[in-house]
């Protein structure tokens, strides 16, 4: 097959680390080559570098055979290289359409051509059947429906090279479907496609080739079709991986969140229920849009409430509001970290410690305890392996794994004994997961209750000691013991109305 994209030796060194050392990476004409690596492995790099977004320390570009120097964005462009990163790029305050053309608009006489532009951005959608439309305003779109609009704007210019960078970490399975339906179609076109993810059904799906990147490095390049899941692993980290989901224990105690009856303002959710106790996990599942994620904000007082109860130890919260929520030691732990979750141009030591600014351990009157702050954010970030161990480093540059570490350090500084998390585990890599797993087994195994908002089946199946199934804003299923299935789970994520089904051994 014809070399479209070829890197040779390339190397990327910012001031005290080596991001990319001496990389050689080559894509093929109709091919799927994933990038598999821990976060911090070096994939962010090596694509910001072909989209030009970024140059490298030293080493060669070609494209096509020709050598390319002073690549930017606008020359990757019009090359024919279409990269959709892992984080977006659009403009919450313009139209879908807008965000499409955005950089690009087409002009007739000198005017802006909307009648164009409205039936090709309508034509797009359409064609990657995505159900949105083109007059839409992006800010009011869910994170999976802007995902889509990444999608297409890279597609819409019909690219020779298409980078995509976790794509379907906010799709549901049915959009993923629709995706990689669109992703052969791209092969068959001999589109050239470079594809990172975590998550190894899609590599076995998808992958003609595979190349692992650990510390900067290039580790191999192997065929997808010649290599096991349990090799791809140990190239990844250098070492086997342990089981993934570790074994928590079930040793439920006192009630710890009672909710009853909770309806939110809007009735994204309907009438839900739970009793979660320490020493216990239980997971929520549902297609996006289902109200599971209404249900945890609602809980932290993100999300406003029309009616329904909420007591933490047994003492009502009329009002949640999240300083109410966390004086009462309970955490939510947003799924878009970099959005509500960090402040990316802060340092991890700040970012860290903001929630436990009012503790005791941290202020001395008005004042912070500078020493007890590097000390307390300086445990908590080993314990997490976050990388790199230097406090002070700027979260912007931190990768998409140890971000997410960032933010379970905040709920570790301060006094947290009931953790809502959403997401936990969303866009990291096997590595990072097992650290984050680690947490939570620990956070139980203290006693503490955990509330696991999910979109990750098997995660929620291996990890839940109670499975809640939502469905149309009500919780649809209680699954537990033997009926704790994917088989059991599936069948309910299309339920709409009905009495609840409980499932227990």
């Amino acid at each position: 097959m014809t070399k479209m994209l070829e890197l040779c030796g390339v190397s990327k060194t910012f001031p005290g680390a080596i991001a990319l050392d001496s990389v050689d990476f080559d894509l093929r004409a109709g091919e799927v080559h994933v990038l598999f690596g821990e976060n911090g492995a070096g994939k962010s790099t090596l694509i910001n570098i072909i989209a030009g977004t970024m140059s490298p320390t030293r080493g060669d570009l070609l494209f096509r055979g020709s050598q390319l120097t002073a690549l930017t964005p606008l020359l990757a462009r019009s090359m024919g290289i279409a990269v959709v990163f892992q984080e977006f790029s659009l403009v919450s305050e313009l139209t879908v359409e807008e965000n499409l053309f955005l950089g690009r608009e087409r002009l007739r006489f000198g005017l802006l051509d909307k009648a164009a532009m409205t039936a090709k951005a309508s034509a797009i959608l359409s064609d990657l059947r995505f159900s949105i439309s083109s007059g839409a305003l992006t800010g009011d779109l869910s994170r999976a429906q802007q995902q889509m609009i990444e999608i297409a704007k890279a597609l819409l210019f019909e690219p020779k090279v298409l980078v995509l960078d976790e794509p379907t970490a906010s799709l549901t399975e049915a959009e993923t479907a629709i995706l990689f339906e669109a992703i052969a179609r791209l092969k068959n076109a001999g589109v050239g496609i470079i594809y990172v993810s975590h998550r190894m059904q899609e590599i076995r799906a998808l992958a003609d080739r595979v190349s692992v990147l650990r510390d900067g490095r290039k580790i191999k390049t192997v065929l997808a079709s010649e290599t096991t899941n349990d090799e791809l692993v140990a190239l990844m980290a250098g070492r086997k991986m342990e089981q993934l989901y570790p074994p928590i224990a079930h040793n439920p105690g006192p009630p710890r969140l009672v909710v009853e009856d909770l309806t939110s303002r809007g009735e994204a959710v309907k009438h839900a229920s739970l009793t979660l106790r320490g020493g216990e996990i239980i997971g929520i599942g549902g297609l996006i849009g289902s109200g599971k994620s209404e249900f945890v904000r609602a809980l932290f007082g993100l999300e406003p409430i029309a009616f329904g109860t909420i007591s933490v130890d047994g003492v009502a919260v009329p009002n949640p509001t999240p300083a109410a929520m966390l004086a009462r030691k309970l955490c939510y732990f947003p799924s878009d970290r970099n959005t509500e979750g960090l402040a990316l141009t802060r340092s991890v030591i700040e970012n860290a410690s903001i929630t436990a600014l009012s503790t005791p351990a941290l202020m001395r009157g008005p004042f912070l305890r500078k020493n007890s702050e590097r000390s307390l954010i300086g445990r908590i970030a080993n314990q997490l392996a976050i990388k790199p161990r230097r406090t002070d480093t700027m979260v912007r540059n931190l990768s998409g794994g140890n971000r997410q570490k960032v933010v379970l350090a905040r709920g570790l500084a301060r006094p947290t004994e009931i953790y809502l998390f959403e997401e936990p585990t969303v866009g990291i890599d096997v590595g990072a997961k097992l650290d984050v797993y680690k947490t939570i087994q620990g956070i139980v195994e203290q006693g503490h209750a955990v509330l696991l908002v999910s979109s990750d089946l098997s995660e929620l199946l291996h990890l839940s000691h109670q499975l809640l199934i939502f469905s149309g804003g009500q919780i649809v299923a209680r699954l537990e013991g033997e009926n704790l299935t994917e088989k059991e789970a599936l069948s309910h994520f299309f339920t709409r109305r009905g009495v609840v089904t409980e499932r227990a051994p």
